[in-house]
């Protein structure tokens, strides 16, 4: 007789898998964010171009890399959900990794001319579609492992490794970014880049020890015809498309993490590694308080977290702009961690639980990349890209991208607000409310019946 042991939930050992793996992906984020505002557009564009051209086309390398993103969630969203979250998070780990790696390696304009940010760009599209598919899984791998009274607070550590990977890449960049301009330029940039590979072997080391989670277990007992993304696209294209706009959010941050250093350091020649310490200190309070949003959208409510955030940041980017044009540092250090440290951070926590309950289990992966991949490709283009077109050819225009911030606000919130309030459910209890009858029936009829022998 075979003794089969049950599969358990391990949450704690989920959450830090799935932060490890963010960590992972915001520190490329914030690594070539800094780099597209501090080097890129001096190493990989013609240097006869204006300054504030070579910097706008920077900008747009770091933008393609999210454009690519919807295509990755496609591919990526339903091998998660056929196939396991483990899979696709293992995968994502060496494609993001890899792709961070190589870009330290990458030649310059000077050495190579026109290939070079061919090159670059080529290299930021299968980063993009490698990390599409890496929060969703995580998310999903985590709230399934979860106590359903703490899906929030669990699933808040997700996202606590993007201040993580933040702080990391920043904190890296300073000291490189002090050097003399000509070190910068000739090798100090490559560095950061390099350093990649450490997150990733400690990553790895943590993450193949994982287990899928019993829920997903338990679905893939049952074989079913239908595919995940076909269901999802099929009964859930609304809710994907309210969880891109909410997803639009994220331009707010990428905003302030690439396109203000330029603002900065570009339209008003402050110094650079001083600018760098303000998502630094931003980034350190998130960590630090983002757990604690995620225990706040576990008693009050995801939707009301989230909604709080979002107008939180907003709002606080237009006077942070405004004071780098006052060049007033206690007041833009101030400023900078309440927008991103705080207010950010807290539509940043409760977001995984609240997106990811709107969907039921089978699905859950696929939509959820969907989703999300589509908001932050619009978010990722528009923020950083459309910032610095507004700010002018000399990056001194505060108020557009100010105006901007708040947009990308209002779509977030007011998407917000159509979303129903998961917190008081289980997730077995979700798996019925989030399924209409006529999807129940499209399932049943399409489960593959055990050959008769």
């Amino acid at each position: 007789m075979t003794n089969s042991v049950a599969p358990k939930k391990t949450p704690a050992k989920a959450a830090i898998a799935s932060w490890v793996g963010t960590t992972l992906e915001y520190y490329d984020f914030a690594v070539y964010g800094t780099a597209a505002a501090l080097v890129l557009n001096v190493l990989f564009f013609p240097p006869e171009l204006p300054e504030g051209i070579k910097v706008l086309l920077s900008m747009a390398t770091f933008a393609i890399g999210f454009v690519v993103r919807p295509l990755g969630a496609l591919i990526l969203g339903p091998l998660g959900d056929r196939f396991g979250r483990k899979f696709v998070m293992m995968i994502t780990l060496f494609g993001i990794g890899a792709c961070t790696f190589l870009i330290g390696c990458l030649p310059t304009y000077d050495q190579v001319g026109i290939l070079a940010p061919i090159l670059l760009i080529v290299i930021r599209i299968i980063q993009g579609l490698s990390v599409s598919g890496e929060q969703a899984s995580a998310i999903t791998m985590t709230l399934e492992h979860a106590p359903e009274r703490r899906r929030a607070f669990a699933t808040s550590f997700v996202t606590s490794g993007s201040a993580s990977g933040g702080l990391l890449a920043t904190a890296v960049f300073i000291p490189f970014a002090a050097l003399p301009q000509e070190r910068l330029l000739a090798w100090a940039w490559r560095i950061p880049f390099w350093l990649s590979a450490v997150v990733v072997v400690v990553a790895y080391v943590i993450r193949r020890t994982l287990e899928e989670p019993p829920a997903f277990l338990e679905t893939q007992a049952i074989k079913v015809q239908l595919s995940p993304l076909k269901q999802a696209t099929r009964f859930h294209w609304a809710t994907i498309i309210r969880i891109a706009a909410c997803a639009m959010v994220a331009g707010i941050s990428y905003l302030f993490a690439a396109f203000s250093v330029s603002f900065a350091t570009v339209g008003y020649g402050l110094d650079k590694p001083t600018i760098l310490w303000v998502p630094v200190c931003a980034s350190f309070l998130a960590i630090l308080y983002t757990p604690l949003a995620g225990m706040l959208a576990d008693r009050i409510g995801r939707k009301t977290v989230f909604i709080i955030g979002a107008v939180g940041a907003g709002l606080s980017t237009a006077p942070y702009l405004w004071a780098i044009t006052q060049g007033d540092w206690p007041l833009i250090f101030v400023l900078g961690i309440l927008c991103n440290g705080l207010f950010y951070s807290t539509a940043n926590a409760a977001w995984p639980a609240f997106f990811a309950e709107m969907f039921p289990g089978r699905v859950r992966v696929s939509g959820l990349a969907a989703g999300t991949q589509i908001g932050f490709a619009i978010a990722g283009a528009i923020g950083p890209v459309a910032s610095t077109a507004l700010a002018g050819a000399d990056l001194k225009g505060w108020v557009g991208p100010a105006a901007l911030a708040i947009g990308l606000m209002v779509v977030a919130t007011v998407s917000a607000l159509t979303a129903k309030e998961t917190r008081g459910y289980t997730l077995d209890e979700i798996d019925e409310l989030q399924q209409s009858e006529q999807e129940k029936e499209a399932v049943t009829a399409s489960i593959l019946l055990p050959k008769a022998v």
